[in-house]
């Protein structure tokens, strides 16, 4: 059969390793495929030491490869939202297949991408752009296709795994385990992304909407980060019999889907409370099937090309295919951006038990103050542990709730942080049980 030829666009960390793979494991890759995968032009603004390009047409213009008409399939491998956007785009345009490893691109314009991807009839592939090597978006979008899936919660970013995994095992603070991260450089000079939820933001909805059938709605995922997060929290979930984890959680519920990130104490016995260090790992649940759970690496050269080769197999067997027969981008036929048939939730409407710490005045009555306005709110106590007195009198009071309303949490927070007897903001982390039974 006649090859499919191949465009890649990037020749950085994960485009030195496709490439690689591409080339080391041609021939079983040719042998799965049932036809050579041959890569026609690579585009780079610099060579990579990493890759032997003897022979292979280069160029330093991105918008060479999609414009040469030999290539099949583009692999869009530089990043960022605009130019990625631009790129893809005219690749459709001129009838090629996409293979990506970027979710910010489909997160923030996948609507816009697949619409025009079935005006053309052409495929665009993502595996690589959640949770790098691990095979979850074919998982979830075919393995599980039986099933109604009730929630979906994961750990997908590894900087922030990594930070909260070594403050409780070495008792560090957030900034120490921030630097040392940077250091090895499992985090960037700016670590925004990684540590504030966004770039786990990304990955969440994609996953929604695959597990759901809505469009992407990236701009109504919640968000928050983990760097109000101290060590003594850490010690006092664990205590408690929780591990702090950055998570991302999206939940089918009567009124709508949940799509957030924020950090969540979730019990010590849970599949993904035992995920350490950089590693991924989603868990989804449907209602056939029950707990699935999805472990690896979630980045770097070669586990991230594994997704994206694993891509462009697929394209090889499904390019001849018509395009209504095809697996549908999201996994549901007909979604249709601006459909509220099962809208995303606002951040008020969720329903979650809470961690609180507060530091208080040594002073008779203050509990009291504490309790009634969070029984005001109808916030219920599950446990209060009242702490040693620390130096200027200030005793460390921490609560943990039943199922509470968002909204009513925020405004007993509210309350609490007026009260004179209450010194500095309280920390809120919500509780996620994550219950593993059908």
């Amino acid at each position: 059969m006649e090859p499919v030829r191949v465009g890649i666009c990037g020749l950085g960390t994960v485009g030195a390793g496709t490439f690689n793979v591409l080339m080391r494991n041609a021939v079983d890759i040719e042998r799965r495929a049932g036809r050579p995968l041959v890569i026609e032009q690579v585009a780079a603004r610099r060579d990579n030491p990493q890759c032997d390009l003897t022979g292979i047409p280069v160029t330093a213009d991105v918008f060479d490869v999609v414009r040469n008409p030999r290539i099949d399939v583009v692999v869009e491998l530089i990043g960022g939202y605009e130019t990625a956007r631009e790129l893809v785009l005219e690749a459709i345009h001129n009838g090629k297949h996409v293979v990506t490893a970027n979710k910010a691109l489909i997160a923030v314009h996948g609507n816009e991408i697949f619409r025009a991807a079935a005006d053309k009839g052409v495929i665009v592939a993502f595996e690589a752009a959640v949770a790098g090597g691990i095979p979850v978006i074919k998982s979830l979008r075919e393995g599980l296709g039986a099933n109604r899936i009730q929630w979906v919660a994961g750990i997908i970013n590894g900087t922030g795994n990594y930070i909260l995994t070594h403050m409780r095992d070495q008792g560090r603070s957030f900034d120490d385990m921030l630097s040392e991260a940077q250091a090895l450089g499992y985090a960037e000079a700016d670590p925004t992304f990684d540590v504030e939820g966004i770039d786990a933001a990304h990955k969440l909805t994609i996953l929604a909407s695959i597990a759901y059938g809505v469009p992407l709605q990236f701009e109504r995922a919640y968000t928050e980060g983990i760097s109000r997060i101290t060590f003594d929290d850490v010690a006092q979930a664990d205590s408690l019999g929780y591990i702090i984890k950055h998570l991302g959680i999206s939940r089918r519920t009567e009124e709508g889907v949940e799509l957030r990130v924020h950090p969540a104490l979730i019990p010590k016995e849970r599949l993904l409370a035992n995920v350490h260090g950089v590693k991924n790992a989603i868990e989804v649940m449907g209602d056939a099937v029950g707990p699935t759970l999805y472990y690896g690496a979630g980045a770097g050269a070669e586990p991230t090309a594994s997704a994206v080769v694993a891509d462009l197999l697929d394209v090889a067997r499904d390019m001849a295919t018509h395009h209504d027969y095809r697996t549908p981008y999201l996994a549901f036929s007909g979604i249709v951006e601006g459909d509220n048939s099962l809208p995303i939730l606002p951040m008020d409407n969720i329903v979650t038990a809470y961690y609180m710490r507060l530091q208080a005045v040594d002073r008779p009555g203050v509990l009291a103050r504490v309790a009634t306005i969070l029984a005001e709110q109808g916030v219920s106590i599950e446990a209060l542990i009242q702490k040693e007195a620390t130096e200027g009198e200030l005793v460390p009071i921490i609560i943990t709730t039943h199922l509470t309303r968002e909204a009513n949490m925020n405004e007993a927070m509210r309350q609490l942080e007026a009260l004179a007897d209450i010194a500095g903001p309280v920390t809120r982390i919500r509780i996620e049980n994550l219950d593993e039974n059908v």
